[in-house]
């Protein structure tokens, strides 16, 4: 009984890798008159020219393959749903588990820099990646994290915002990558690790010195102005401002910004806003004259706990069909009421959901 193998390809028969698959050249097709074939080769000569054409076709399909997802190119590749469904085990239909670099991929970051109201939270979400979750990337994930994080940075060069943000970013993956990189024989990180210390350092360091070296111009305007407003507005608008650091390089522009910056009551709020009372009771300080320092208490409770973060526009998770989007994005939800379902999701938690 003949043995029949996976290879279709019969044994002593010439076949030929083409363009549209392989074909196989018999004794009949050797009798035909077709002139296109040379029927005078040995054997021997026959098996090589098939072994170099299918490893011509081989490389040319590896080639569309790589150009496929981008590795030329500084364009993320990322998929038409902005959507992705996270599943922590294997079922009949899907096997394995969703990763974060799977998730960074999937989502829409790209356009997500260009809102406003998605701005900080794409910021804290690289922060936070940049922290502790790099090796836990994919080598696209990677590399759409660094061009994800070149276009933030061009952004705030061409808008001339959120400076002091990006620049705490960049310190963060730049103190990270030292410390996986600096063990050589580990394989931390995806990819060369020459890559990365000669190219991705040295692309943090540059966008350091831009950022750095940034002037922001004051817009020509003939309306009025912060400082031509009653004392009133301009605590009412101070009190707005959820970091103190802003508070401080407000009262740097001008010495009657700087008196309102001091007011009490301003610091006072702050703080009841970002810490609980038992936070605020545990770091009391009082100046000589039996005052509160609710100023000095502010950087000091920020020292000791995290503060509390506010986003106007965050990803949501829908809790029936396990699917991470965002808001505006309509998503394949089965459930009747599917605002119930539907929770917002803050940089942490959207690490958290890939912690298994």
């Amino acid at each position: 009984m003949p043995f029949l193998g996976q290879d279709w390809r019969s044994p002593g028969q010439s076949w030929v890798k083409t363009e549209e698959g392989w074909k196989n050249f018999s004794s009949d097709d050797k009798n035909s008159n077709d002139s296109d074939v040379s029927y005078c080769k040995t054997e021997d000569e026959c098996f090589q020219e098939n072994l170099l054409l299918a490893i011509t076709y081989d490389m040319a399909a590896k080639k569309r393959r790589k150009d496929f997802m981008n590795n030329n190119a500084k364009i993320p590749y990322f998929h038409k749903e902005k959507w992705i469904y996270v599943h922590k085990g294997s079922t009949k239909e899907r096997h394995g588990y969703c990763t974060l670099g799977e998730a960074f991929n999937r989502l829409d970051f790209c356009s997500a820099i260009k809102d406003s109201r998605r701005f900080n939270y794409v910021v804290r979400l690289l922060e936070l990646i940049a922290k502790s979750q790099l090796p836990s990337l994919s080598g696209v994930a990677q590399k759409n994290y660094m061009n994800i994080l070149e276009r933030v940075v061009q952004k705030v060069l061409d808008d001339q915002q959120n400076v002091r943000p990006i620049k705490e970013l960049l310190q963060t993956l730049y103190v990270s990558l030292c410390g996986l990189v600096q063990d050589m024989g580990k394989s931390v990180l995806v990819g060369n690790i020459n890559c990365w210390v000669h190219l991705s350092m040295e692309n943090i360091l540059q966008w350091q010195q831009q950022l750095d070296n940034i002037q922001i111009n004051r817009p020509v305007s003939k309306g009025m102005t912060l400082t031509d407003l009653p004392a009133s507005l301009q605590l009412n608008i101070m009190e707005r401002l959820s970091d103190g650091r802003d508070l401080v390089s407000l009262g740097q522009v001008t010495p009657d910004l700087g008196q309102l910056t001091e007011d009490r009551l301003l610091w006072k709020r702050l703080c009841q806003y970002h810490f609980t009372d038992r936070q605020i009771r545990k770091r009391l300080m009082v100046s000589d004259k039996g005052q509160l320092e609710w100023k000095k208490m502010y950087f000091k409770l920020c020292r000791c706990y995290p503060v509390r973060e506010q986003y106007s526009e965050t990803l949501h998770f829908c809790t029936h069909c396990h699917i991470l989007f965002w808001k505006d994005t309509n998503h394949p939800c089965t459930a009747n009421n599917t605002e119930s379902c539907c929770k917002p999701v803050s940089p942490q938690g959207f690490i958290n959901l890939f912690k298994f």
